[in-house]
């Protein structure tokens, strides 16, 4: 089966990531920039406003927030020398790496080269081989952002 090495859902933001060109529309790279967000501890869950969300878009999109519209903006952009780095690990590139990682494993799985599977052991949903030939596949751990975590 031939697949398609990159990932599209639209063209409102093309952006090229370890030789892969992915092209997400409005809503998908929103839900997906604010699930890395969740994800890191940035912030506690992705019930956010629209201000909230175009802040972090814009801080995904351009590594910075040149005018915050939020809260959380104005949070980021004021604490920016506390949050922009963790433990020698940078937001900015974990927030793009959490994206860029949910739409290869969701194009790998369209293309039938992964599969959704239960994770007893992690009590999440993870993904495997549909050949059942490897073990469930392990995502490698992110960094948290949970101490410094904004608190709208």
């Amino acid at each position: 089966m031939a697949t398609e090495a990159n990932y599209v859902s639209g063209e409102d933001y093309i952006v090229e990531y370890l030789g892969c060109r992915f092209g997400f529309n409005s809503s998908d790279f929103e839900e997906r920039v604010t699930a890395a967000a969740v994800k890191l501890g940035l912030v506690a869950d992705n019930e956010l406003d629209d201000d909230e969300t175009a802040d972090l878009v814009e801080l995904v999109e351009r590594d910075w927030i040149d005018s915050p519209r939020s809260g959380l903006g104005q949070y980021v952009v004021r604490h920016w020398e506390r949050v922009s780095v963790i433990g020698g690990e940078s937001l900015v590139y974990w927030l793009k790496k959490l994206v860029f990682r949910g739409a290869w494993l969701d194009h790998r799985v369209k293309e039938g080269l992964l599969e959704v599977a239960w994770d007893d052991a992690a009590a999440d949903f993870g993904y495997r081989d549909p050949g059942g030939g490897r073990a469930l596949l392990e995502l490698a751990p992110v960094p948290s952002w949970h101490d410094v975590q904004f608190r709208g």
